[in-house]
């Protein structure tokens, strides 16, 4: 049987609990991405706890948390369905009684990309990491790489304040038309969807311009100029994808996987093909992970 509760009644489980547990933390509105995440933690884990928390601290001003949606009566049975034996479920005033006067930080890897658009953001989303770790004390959690920057965060957190704590990464889950499923995908009309698409197009077009330039001859084979032409043609492609759609683009860039910077002369090496874009007033993200 599925229990639900908030703080008292998680840190009692979590006392009462023999054998591992796996966190799955999440601000509801789940969708198969979600229930991906748990399928996974079932695996790995003997017990499973899934947050769900709309998270404040995450948001910036004139951002949707309140519009966000929250449909729990909803989520409870796709984490009972998913072998879920906890739903830490916090209110707001468990949460944070208090404005927090010390938060986590989320330095320089915080402040480009999403983090850029979103000031505060990353901080905010660490903070409360933060707080789910320390109250479910899980041996392993599991994220979705298709927040693929909060993923490299959350990996950094671990490390540099020595969680003993297995990080899990699950590959992008899509709709059928290859659009990453997210929560915020209710917003879109049909209209701003067909609009969205041209997000996984942009990504497939890097990925081939990727694949074919390493297969050619001249530059973009190799030579000592071959990896910076090879990411030249990557972002030349995906960029005309985007060109060619309505949405509006706040990133697309190319990055070391391992420190989110810019992709230099003669890189080799796992890199990330990252887009943020808005179609209509919804805010998408999505990325790829190329091989060079």
């Amino acid at each position: 049987m599925i229990e639900i509760g908030g703080i008292p009644a998680l840190r009692q489980w979590r006392k009462e609990r023999a054998g591992t547990v796996a966190l799955v933390p999440t601000m509801g509105a789940l969708h198969s991405g979600h229930r991906a995440l748990m399928d996974r933690a079932r695996e790995l884990a003997d017990h499973v706890v899934v947050s769900i928390f709309v998270n404040p601290l995450q948001f910036g001003p004139g951002e949707d948390f309140t519009r966000y949606p929250r449909p729990f009566a909803e989520d409870i049975p796709m984490c009972a369905e998913a072998g879920a034996d906890f739903v830490f479920a916090p209110a707001f005033i468990e949460m944070y009684p208090a404005a927090p006067e010390v938060r986590v930080t989320a330095g320089r890897m915080g402040a480009v990309f999403e983090g850029a658009d979103r000031p505060g953001h990353f901080d905010g989303v660490l903070t409360v990491v933060t707080k789910l770790f320390t109250l479910s004390l899980p041996d392993v959690t599991v994220f979705g790489l298709k927040d693929i920057q909060q993923f490299t965060l959350v990996r950094r957190l671990i490390a540099d304040l020595d969680f003993d704590i297995e990080l899990v990464g699950l590959p992008v889950v899509r709709d059928r038309d290859g659009l990453a499923v997210s929560s915020r995908n209710d917003y879109l009309t049909p209209g701003e969807r067909i609009s969205a698409l041209a997000i996984p197009r942009a990504l497939d077009a890097g990925e081939a311009a990727l694949r074919e330039g390493a297969l050619g001859g001249g530059a973009l084979g190799g030579g000592a100029l071959g990896g910076s032409a090879l990411a030249d043609d990557v972002l030349a492609a995906a960029r005309a994808v985007v060109a060619d759609s309505e949405l509006r683009v706040h990133y697309l860039s190319l990055v070391d996987a391992s420190t989110l910077q810019p992709v230099r002369e003669h890189f080799r090496g796992d890199a990330l093909l990252l887009i943020a874009a808005s179609a209509g007033t919804t805010r998408l993200i999505d990325n790829r992970p190329l091989e060079f």
